[in-house]
């Protein structure tokens, strides 16, 4: 992926970023983050952040691009599982 071309894009709300991603800091309201693969607890049925203004450092940090979000949630789940695969520390 060339870091220079990355198109920046509304995000869809689709809430695949808080699903796919693992997050290892502590989420608020909990003592841990979260696995990849599993919805976040603050995610709602509808897929918003319930938390959207005391969310983690690393929630707040993810921008949406069009090469990482795709044009669908599903495009968007099978493309942040292979980055969250990719980067995995074994």
């Amino acid at each position: 992926m060339d870091m220079n071309k990355i198109t920046k894009t509304e995000c869809r709300i689709c809430g695949a970023c808080c699903i796919a991603q693992s997050i290892s800091s502590i989420i608020p309201e909990t003592s841990q983050g979260k696995p990849a693969g599993t919805r976040c607890v603050h995610l709602s049925a509808e897929n918003r952040c319930r938390i959207y203004n005391e969310r983690p450092q690393v929630c707040r940090d993810f921008t949406a691009t069009v090469e990482l979000c795709g044009s669908s949630f599903s495009e968007a789940m099978a493309n942040l599982t292979w980055l969250e695969n990719a980067t995995k520390i074994y």
